[in-house]
């Protein structure tokens, strides 16, 4: 990472944590997903600030550069993501299912008590 770059990178990763704690704090983003978005967040700032620690887990990969392995980082941590929100998509969608039949089912029996009902009164 050349000079310039690194108060950009430190800017960037504060920006992104002044964002998440406003999000929080107006409700827009859950608490579970904001102690995620915080590790990224100080993960990021970490690593701008210790460029040692990045060009070890350059080595440790063995990328050719420092902002490749940001790079397959940022990716990973995405696939990661998607693959997380996937499974809550799936989930939501059963839920989703099962309680539509349930009103289904429960409009049924309010239909037929009222149609019983007006029999009854009509007798």
């Amino acid at each position: 990472m050349l000079p310039e770059q690194r108060p950009f990178a430190v800017l960037t990763a504060l920006a992104l944590l002044a964002v998440i704690i406003f999000l929080v704090r107006r409700r827009k983003l859950r608490e579970e997903y904001a102690l995620l978005w915080l590790i990224v967040g100080g993960a990021v700032l970490v690593l701008s600030l210790w460029y040692g620690l990045l060009q070890w887990l350059t080595a440790l990969i063995g990328a050719v550069d420092p902002t490749s392995t940001l790079f397959i980082f940022s990716l990973l941590f995405l696939l990661v993501m998607s693959l997380h929100f996937s499974i809550i998509n799936s989930r939501l969608k059963d839920q989703i299912k099962d309680l539509t039949q349930e009103i289904g089912l429960l409009r049924y029996e309010i239909s037929k008590r009222e149609g019983e009902d007006r029999e009854r009164d009509g007798k």
